[in-house]
């Protein structure tokens, strides 16, 4: 998956929920994250959240602290 349509998901997740304050919307991002993509997805997510100007919103990129991080073989 390119790194602009893993942004654009990420994104789109925050989107829902943006009705949250900053600290409750990158959790329940995180969770969301964690609970649905595959660990490829969540890995790719972590590193492009360590760039800058990814195309990744604020809150997305906060949410990337909370995502349970792959484990590695």
């Amino acid at each position: 998956m390119t790194p602009d349509k893993l942004a654009y998901m990420a994104n789109q997740i925050a989107t829902a929920f943006a009705r949250l304050p900053d600290d409750e919307a990158e959790a329940a991002i995180a969770a969301h994250i964690d609970q649905f993509w595959d660990p490829r997805m969540r890995a790719r997510l972590l590193s492009l959240a360590e760039s800058p100007n990814t195309g990744l919103s604020d809150r997305a990129r906060g949410a990337a602290a909370l995502i349970r991080r792959p484990e590695t073989a």
